[in-house]
């Protein structure tokens, strides 16, 4: 996996814009109040949010949620084309020294999956059971980045519903404790923080992280697809032209650059690739 700090960044910097527009908006609106900005507001949609998510999942259930959302930002997984690349070379390694000799080339893969994958086919996994068990770690892990997406859309609706909630609280109280007309529409624009810091964060910081995390679940699923058809397809000693051939299928066309050799290319490179 890849580092990818260009999100962080591109994150940070349109949040900070996006701040600075509100501030600025309040001040252009309103200067002697700063209307935007009311910390009580705040404080209670943050309690009000993070109050029902403990009460709703366990601990362990948002810290892992926490770490997968910072995951999905920072670490960038392989390319379908490296693993095409990969899954390539261990063809031809496969096809000249046999499948055992794939066993020295465990160490030096650094997909995780990929690793597995080729343990299980040097022990001696059958096809379908190779198959079967790959799919159900696939399976499994897409349910439990499911679940981590589902918390992040639940913490946008706690969100959204907390700062409606402060913003009733806050104009019940300015409705029971006013008769001035004035005082009361004062009060208006202090009430309706809560709900502005309900939609920014439901919908400006739940929501995205949530879309983001399923993004990058498909994509390292069609990975995991990827490696699993490879290693199935190197078990059952295709040559490497056909393997070529099945695999770039996963590979989108306007980023598909691999070239069809021919046989006696293909020979070639395999002396070449024993000597080295």
């Amino acid at each position: 996996m890849k580092s990818h700090p260009h999100s962080w960044f591109g994150i940070v910097f349109f949040t900070l814009i996006f701040y600075l527009c509100l501030i600025l908006c309040s001040f252009w609106i309103g200067a002697e109040n700063h209307s935007m900005l009311h910390l009580v507001g705040f404080v209670t949609v943050l309690a009000g949010t993070l109050g029902s998510a403990f009460a709703s999942y366990p601990t362990t259930e948002i810290t892992t949620a926490l770490k997968v959302a910072r995951n999905s930002y920072c670490i960038q997984p392989p390319t379908k084309k490296e693993i095409v690349d990969a899954l390539l070379d261990l063809s031809r390694k496969s096809r000249m020294d046999g499948l055992l000799a794939l066993e020295s080339e465990e160490e030096r893969v650094s997909i995780q999956f990929l690793r597995r994958a080729l343990s299980m086919l040097v022990d001696g996994f059958t096809v379908k059971e190779l198959c079967d068990m790959l799919n159900n770690e696939a399976y499994f892990f897409q349910q439990r980045r499911a679940q981590h997406e589902r918390i992040f859309r639940h913490l946008a609706r706690l969100a959204l519903t907390s700062g409606i909630a402060g913003s009733v609280v806050v104009l019940i109280g300015i409705l029971a404790n006013n008769s001035d007309s004035a005082m009361i529409l004062g009060g208006i624009p202090a009430a309706l923080t809560s709900l502005l810091y309900g939609i920014i964060l439901a919908n400006f910081l739940f929501i995205p992280v949530a879309e983001n995390i399923c993004t990058k679940t498909h994509e390292e699923l069609l990975i995991f697809k990827l490696v699993t058809e490879g290693v199935a397809l190197i078990s059952r000693d295709y040559n490497t032209l056909r393997l070529q051939t099945a695999l770039e299928s996963f590979v989108a066309p306007q980023v598909r650059d691999i070239q069809h050799k021919s046989f006696q290319e293909i020979h070639d490179q395999y002396g070449t690739f024993k000597r080295t």
